[in-house]
């Protein structure tokens, strides 16, 4: 009898753990994140820590109920595809993507994972979802900008440097976003007969440098850069070469100024991993994409480099700093 209560005391202890630890692992929930920056990137970093901070808040925390992977893609097209069948592959209860490179590549992988984006452009136009207002799909999240921002930067950039007459705007057309904003900008520019218009469209950084150096030689230029991950990655080129040629240049966020661009008109990022964390929350709570609209930014801000005007030789109106949200000195 006593052989017997041994072995079922036994047999207990043993299946205990057992029990506890698969509750352990269903009560902690998995997400992947899919970004197009380094590991090493300060704007990265500050983007996926508020993103984490906002998680804390909502009662997710990692170690204890959450378990976090992040893929940091950088500029690598392979990548992207590589990084997003590994998290597809890890069985996420969801994925936030960090850009349109980042949503492309698993939306060829899954139509079942939810996926939810921070800082895309045209989702509608890139074919992630139906409609702003109900998504429909495995998708949904928060874009950065609607395209008449492309005629803000125009204005601006006649703010800044009103000899400009001849603008060249850096886009990437393999993506709707680049086609979008450079219409947005030829829309505005088309009332002006004085302001010529031409689309630099560099694949390599050769392309680049070879477009702006033509480009640079004659008087009275102006650059936008439009958003892209191409652009993201060449901004240290970008500077250098605004710089050499001091071309005055308004970029599509604040990071580039921060890193020494001249100016944005911009929303602020890192707010926006922010914000996508409520929508990470509800989808652990059991909401479906399909049921969350998606959202665009509810405020811009005007960001001037006042070293990097000085630099280029340029003197920006004292209206123009005053209405600046930040003057980088």
């Amino acid at each position: 009898m006593r052989r017997r209560e041994f072995i079922a005391s036994l047999a207990g202890a043993t299946i205990w753990p057992l029990s506890a630890r698969a509750q352990q692992s269903r009560s902690t929930r998995k997400i992947g994140l899919l970004v197009n920056y380094s590991s090493e990137e300060p704007e990265g970093q500050a983007r996926i820590k508020a993103f984490s901070a906002a998680l804390r808040k909502l009662g997710w925390i990692e170690g204890e109920n959450l378990r976090t992977e992040i893929r940091y893609a950088g500029e690598e097209a392979d990548r992207y595809r590589r990084y997003a069948r590994e998290l597809v592959e890890m069985l996420p209860d969801v994925i936030v993507a960090g850009a349109s490179a980042s949503v492309a590549a698993l939306q060829g992988l899954t139509h079942s994972v939810p996926v939810v984006f921070a800082g895309v452009v045209d989702p509608i136009g890139a074919g992630f979802v139906k409609s702003l207002a109900r998504p429909s799909g495995n998708m949904t999240g928060f874009t950065v900008f609607e395209y008449s921002i492309g005629g803000k930067w125009l204005e601006l950039l006649k703010e800044l440097a009103p000899a400009v007459k001849r603008v060249a705007v850096i886009r990437d057309p393999s993506i709707a976003a680049g086609i979008g904003q450079f219409a947005a900008i030829q829309a505005l520019a088309s009332s002006s007969s004085e302001m010529e218009l031409t689309a630099i469209d560099p694949h390599h950084p050769a392309e680049l440098e070879k477009a702006l150096s033509e480009f640079g030689d004659e008087p009275n230029g102006g650059v936008i850069v439009t958003a892209s991950s191409s652009s993201t990655a060449r901004r240290e080129q970008l500077f250098s070469l605004a710089l050499r040629y001091r071309l005055p240049t308004v970029y599509p966020f604040r990071y580039y100024v921060v890193g020494g661009g001249l100016a944005c008109y911009a929303t602020d990022l890192v707010a926006i991993y922010a914000r996508s964390a409520d929508y990470v929350d509800r989808i652990l709570k059991g909401a479906k994409p399909a049921d969350l609209p998606v959202q665009a930014p509810t405020k811009y801000e005007l960001v001037i480099n006042s070293k990097t005007a000085k630099s280029i030789g340029l003197a920006v109106s004292a209206g123009l700093l005053a209405r600046a949200d930040e003057v980088i000195e």
